[in-house]
């Protein structure tokens, strides 16, 4: 037996209205439901979903997960497909970080700055 609703959204940090939402634009599978037609999410449900939650926190826009979770559903066929979009997006990704460290940088240089202004 799955778990409710409610300790799928605990344990994942989404709310229960983002989980209903993944599954009405299909990044999400139709989940399962109990004899009470309430959803129930098995432990694969959980591991895609924490999947989704860093493809979103790096990045990634909705139609291109909602892509990606579509050629997942397609089988094995699309393997080279997924691959081939994950690299795009870990590309991205790194360009992100390299921004962010120059950033970062700038910060760093700035605190020094003000910090010897500070002692002088």
């Amino acid at each position: 037996m799955g778990i409710t609703i409610q300790e799928a959204s605990r344990r994942s940090g989404l709310s229960a209205h983002t989980l209903r939402y993944y599954e009405r634009i299909g990044l999400i599978h139709e989940v399962d439901r109990a004899p009470n037609g309430h959803r129930t999410y098995a432990g694969p449900d959980l591991d895609w979903l924490d999947f989704l939650i860093k493809l979103r926190a790096t990045g990634m826009p909705i139609a291109d997960m909602c892509r990606y979770a579509e050629l997942r559903r397609r089988g094995p066929e699309t393997v080279a497909e997924r691959r081939r979009m994950l690299e795009t997006h870990r590309e991205r990704v790194r360009a992100q970080i390299a921004q962010l460290t120059g950033d970062l940088d700038v910060l760093d240089y700035k605190i020094d700055f003000y910090s010897a202004q500070e002692h002088q």
